[in-house]
């Protein structure tokens, strides 16, 4: 069995989903999104967790569904006690890996609406609410996440406006991806 998380339903609602996969909807941000993740990894004991959901992009040529490489805090400031990105006094990575090549996803509780030059020196290419919470959860549990993030809008002035008109538009792009990675396994 695998799990997909994804924060709403006007994310991924009218689709089904394989049969070995349990949809979950954790609702946004990082809290949630790590409740629903802890939640579900002990119920389900998955052999994956997938998460899917909506981005803004960071970084000009982030477009479409893009699988997510790695994944980093984007709003943990502690500082001075610790470089922001960093969780103080903890044994929380700065950057979590897939394991897998792809493009590095930037998560914070917050809708991003403005250039953010912390971002660009990292690398960022997108920036959601849920991903690092649910890596996290996944890498303390020992179970491997992989995530899809379809870019809706580019993190500006206009990123409400357009996230609410490309809400539901990467659906059918993450269910083909998602049958692939299923198949592929499966073949392996």
């Amino acid at each position: 069995m695998i799990v997909v998380i994804v924060a709403l339903e006007s994310e991924l609602a009218s689709q089904p989903l394989p049969a070995e996969a349990k949809l979950i909807h954790s609702g946004v941000g990082k809290v949630n999104a790590a409740l629903a993740a802890s939640e579900a990894i002990g119920r389900f004991r998955p052999r994956l967790v997938v998460n899917y959901g909506t981005a803004g992009a960071v970084h000009p040529g982030a477009h479409g569904l893009l699988h997510v490489g790695r994944v980093i805090q984007r709003d943990m400031d502690a500082e001075p006690l610790a470089p922001r990105g960093a969780t103080p006094f903890g044994s929380v990575p700065r950057m979590i890996e897939s394991g897998e090549p792809g493009i590095c996803c930037a998560t914070g509780d917050s809708f991003v609406c403005a250039p953010d030059p912390w971002l660009k020196a990292q690398g960022a290419d997108v920036v959601d609410m849920e991903l690092f919470a649910i890596a996290e959860t996944c890498r303390r549990a020992g179970v491997p996440w992989w995530a899809c993030k379809y870019v809706t809008d580019s993190a500006d002035e206009s990123a409400a406006d357009d996230w609410n008109a490309r809400v539901g538009a990467g659906e059918v792009f993450f269910l083909d991806a998602l049958a692939r990675r299923l198949a592929a396994r499966t073949a392996s």
